[in-house]
């Protein structure tokens, strides 16, 4: 049975493509590179209890396994979202033998384009609803900046050890495909 998101209560929330805009415990990342509305969409959380990104993390081992996920919540889409984001991410850190090597593989990783739903190379057309205009799909597009961003950080602080030796038992779950889609 695949995990889903605990986060149900989305009253006051704004959404884009059917996705809650949900906050983060930290969003220094919106501060520093200035990602359009992103910031002012995903409100910050004190940093007590568990956002999306963590709840994305601490499922990832269990749903990463899973061929299909019915969604039950609006959050689980960003919940599969971000499974597959951090599929493609421990995918680049594979060969990463040092946590400075994954910092560099990440920061690329980042740098790259980030696709929204309505775009060929988006790679959930059928679980996300089209955006209803342009102003729709920038705000969707700079949300996934964001939670990218953030799930970066904390993803290699559970993908290196203290040491900056690479977590064997994060790093092998690279060769996993999520929801049948290949990631190379």
């Amino acid at each position: 049975m695949v995990y889903h998101s605990r986060i149900v209560d989305l009253k006051g929330v704004s959404k884009a493509c059917g996705c809650p805009l949900l906050p983060l415990k930290n969003q220094t990342s919106n501060q520093t590179t200035g990602h359009g509305h992103a910031h002012t969409h995903a409100p910050r959380l004190s940093d007590q209890g568990e956002d999306i990104v963590d709840e994305a993390i601490k499922l990832f081992r269990a749903n990463v396994f899973f061929k299909h996920f019915d969604l039950k919540t609006p959050a689980d889409r960003i919940l599969v979202y971000l499974t597959f984001y951090i599929n493609v991410a421990l995918k680049r850190l594979e060969g990463c033998r040092t946590l400075t090597e994954g910092t560099k593989a990440i920061k690329n990783l980042s740098l790259e384009d980030v696709y929204v739903p309505g775009e060929p190379a988006f790679p959930f057309s059928g679980i996300f609803p089209l955006p209803g205009s342009k102003k729709e799909a920038e705000v969707i597009r700079d949300y996934f900046k964001v939670i990218r961003e953030e799930t970066n950080k904390r993803l290699l602080n559970v993908a290196y050890r203290a040491n900056g030796t690479p977590n064997k038992w994060w790093l092998a779950f690279s060769k996993r495909k999520f929801i049948n889609n290949l990631i190379v």
